[in-house]
């Protein structure tokens, strides 16, 4: 009898069960990027071997972080990936992203930079299309609100001043740390980007509003205005 359920069992169970032991034991340090993505595969396809699919997937996209900032539409097209495991993919990163930013409302991010810029690149660097994003802080520098103000093409997004400044008003806010993405994967600012900022900031020279800083991410990294002496 325990013969022929060992025949009939999947060839896969037995490295599943290994994989879930190693990482209950070890913790996730102790497994490949391919393996802790078939650990999320093995509960949206639970009858199928996703090793293949986790390498593929990987293959595909780059690095595990491609992956799981991938469009829907993207993921999809690869062979064996549902719109049922591509949605598992998509909300376990919308997690780590609304997780990361729980992290940083309500507190000085000024004091915070690396934590914030790590926030930016995981939730910007890889999207395919620019976004400008507004981080609004209060009198203390506190993160009060983080908002898309304007999506794009792939190579420019409109910023639209007066739009800013109407809504920093909304919030309470006393100074905003503008923030974008370039999908080419140079983090260097145009000249057309110094020129937005620089009709930012004196759209908010009325209201005593303050720009700390345009932070420009991509796959390439990160730029600061400020650190480059154009703030």
């Amino acid at each position: 009898m325990t013969a022929e359920r060992q025949i009939k069992e999947p060839h896969y169970k037995g490295h599943r069960d290994r994989l879930r032991a190693r990482f209950l034991e070890s913790g996730p340090d102790a497994l490949q990027d391919y393996e802790l993505l078939e650990l999320v595969l093995f509960l949206a396809i639970p009858q199928k071997d996703v090793k293949p699919l986790a390498k593929d997937l990987i293959k595909r996209f780059g690095n595990i972080t491609g992956v799981m900032n991938a469009p829907i539409e993207e993921l999809v097209k690869i062979d064996g990936v549902k719109e049922k495991t591509a949605l598992a993919l998509k909300s376990i990163t919308a997690l780590s992203h609304r997780a990361a930013k729980t992290e940083l409302m309500n507190k000085p991010v000024l004091n915070s930079w690396t934590r914030l810029m790590d926030y930016c690149m995981a939730t910007m660097a890889h999207e395919s299309k620019e976004h400008f994003r507004i981080l609004f802080l209060n009198k203390k520098n506190e993160l009060i609100a983080d908002e898309i103000q304007n999506s794009g093409t792939v190579d420019h997004t409109p910023a639209y001043p007066r739009e800013i400044m109407k809504r920093a008003l909304e919030l309470g806010a006393t100074a905003l740390i503008l923030v974008h993405n370039h999908p080419s994967g140079d983090p260097n600012p145009s000249e057309a980007d110094v020129d937005m900022t620089n009709l930012i900031i004196r759209a908010g020279e009325p209201f005593s509003i303050k720009i700390h800083d345009h932070v420009i991410v991509s796959r390439g990294g990160y730029s600061s205005f400020k650190s480059l002496g154009l703030i």
